[in-house]
């Protein structure tokens, strides 16, 4: 049985988008999990009333977040976006299955898939990591120097990729005693080394062998530090050299996420006065109240008139499509179509 757990903060018109895809694309033997860390309690009661065979669970500073979330309304202190229950996640996949998906509430299913049968292809060429979507990378993007595994699946090429232990791959990923900086002065790295490391990664849209998801978040409690998990998933690779199937990809872009919102302020600041909590909080109780439709535009994101509908005098429509854009912007300049 595969496990679908969802991360999940205070954005339930998402996590309904979520799971209602789940329900009309995805088949096999599955169980989904809702790993939610602070959403309060009249929106995971409608979520359970929707989807009952649905199992939530929530963090251990799911309280405690309930009411950072509150708190924000009435004096507009910060949410601490970066503070995430690693910990409680890790927990969670180690009860689960061989294969896992770990990914967000505002990630959905576009097409059918049947995870049965792409989790038996992992198990049988030795397969830790298989991308079901694309992040926002063009076709172009996505087909590339990789090599053909089976008519569904591509494999990413790993040979690119210098690879060590851990105390070398520190070295290179992390800096550590400036050896990136000297290697970077002598010419034999650049901007795009580090990048490339993330053919061996995927945040929100894979499906993992679980020992391998546990193994590139190791020694990872509460923040999430994307080098660190570049230089587990190196390691990886480095004690698995002799298996060419380590990572591969559907040639079927299965997902989308959202290039529109975020759960709160801290990652996406752009010194304007939208105020990305209080947005969550009106799209939240027009869903609660059956106002807003989850599907709205579906496959694509929410349109922003859409979103718009629902903004009252404290909300400016020019300081939303101006953040909109800047945070779009951020994955155009590498590659990435928003659309």
């Amino acid at each position: 049985m595969v496990s679908i757990l969802i991360k999940s903060f205070n954005r339930p018109y998402y996590l309904d988008r979520c799971l209602n895809s789940i329900q009309k694309f995805v088949s096999g033997d599955y169980k989904v999990i809702v790993l939610d860390d602070g959403t309060p309690e009249k929106y995971l009661s409608r979520i359970s009333e929707l989807y009952p065979y649905v199992e939530i669970k929530k963090s251990n500073q799911h309280e405690e977040k309930g009411k950072a979330i509150a708190e924000n309304l009435l004096t507009k202190k910060e949410i601490d976006g970066f503070q995430v229950p690693i910990g409680f996640w890790k927990e969670e996949v180690k009860k689960a299955g061989k294969y896992v998906m770990v990914t967000e509430d505002d990630v959905w299913f576009t097409r059918e898939i049947d995870l049965n049968f792409y989790a038996g292809q992992m198990g049988l060429h030795g397969t830790d990591l298989l991308k079901l979507g694309w992040l926002g990378e063009s076709e172009s993007n996505q087909i590339g120097d990789e090599q053909q595994l089976t008519d569904e699946i591509l494999l990413e090429n790993l040979q690119d990729l210098f690879v060590s232990n851990e105390f070398v791959m520190d070295l290179l990923l992390h800096n550590k005693y400036k050896f990136f900086s000297l290697l970077y002065r002598l010419g034999m790295v650049d901007h795009q080394t580090t990048r490339k490391y993330w053919k061996l990664n995927t945040i929100l849209m894979g499906l993992w062998n679980k020992e391998y998801w546990l193994y590139v978040w190791k020694n990872l409690e509460s923040r999430v530090n994307e080098k660190q998990q570049l230089r587990n998933a190196a390691v990886w690779l480095n004690r698995n050299k002799k298996n060419s199937n380590l990572i591969g990809k559907t040639k079927k872009n299965y997902l989308k996420t959202t290039f529109q919102s975020s759960a709160t302020n801290s990652y996406h600041k752009y010194g304007n006065d939208f105020d990305v909590n209080y947005f969550n909080h009106k799209m939240n109780e027009a869903w609660l109240e059956s106002r807003f439709d989850s599907m709205e535009n579906f496959p694509k994101d929410f349109s922003l008139e859409y979103f718009e509908l629902f903004f009252d005098e404290q909300m400016n429509k020019s300081s939303f499509r101006e953040w909109v854009e800047k945070f779009k912007s951020q994955y155009r300049n590498i590659g990435f179509q928003t659309e």
